[in-house]
């Protein structure tokens, strides 16, 4: 087992909630990355994936500043030749908004192998709906 997985079980993790509704995509995501990745709590060290649960929703009423609804472009590559696809942030929001918050703050993560540990923590809902009520999640104001 490795090192990582072994001081987790030692340590309690919390879960929060947090309602994405007309918050600023780049703040929300640098404040929620600061807990997932555990930078808040006293003991934190950074080869320790000792990070909290995220649970986001209201993914769709996410805002941005300036013109970047417009102008942001979100690129990917499909593997082959002349496989470049791109899509806007307007139309990111309206077919998968919760891949929106997902980018960012895996692109605020450490860039390391414990990022997909990490990244397994957050759970991102584009609904009202709340889950994951038996772990008795807070609520977190970013």
């Amino acid at each position: 087992m490795k090192n990582f997985l072994i001081k987790r079980k030692i340590n309690k993790n919390k879960w929060f909630y947090v309602n994405a509704k007309k918050k600023i995509l780049g703040r929300l995501s640098s404040s929620i990355s600061k807990y997932l990745i555990g930078k808040h709590k006293p003991n934190y060290q950074n080869n320790v994936c000792d990070g909290d649960y995220i649970i986001i929703f209201n993914a769709e009423k996410i805002s941005v500043t300036g013109n970047k609804i417009k102008n942001k472009i979100y690129y990917r590559h499909t593997g082959h030749t002349g496989g470049l696809k791109k899509i806007s942030l307007k139309d990111m929001l309206i077919h998968n908004p919760e891949e929106v918050i997902r980018i960012a703050i895996r692109g605020m993560l450490p860039k390391n192998s414990l990022r997909k540990h990490i990244m397994k923590r957050l759970k991102i809902y584009s609904g009202d709906e709340l889950k994951y009520i038996s772990q008795k999640p807070q609520i977190l104001k970013v």
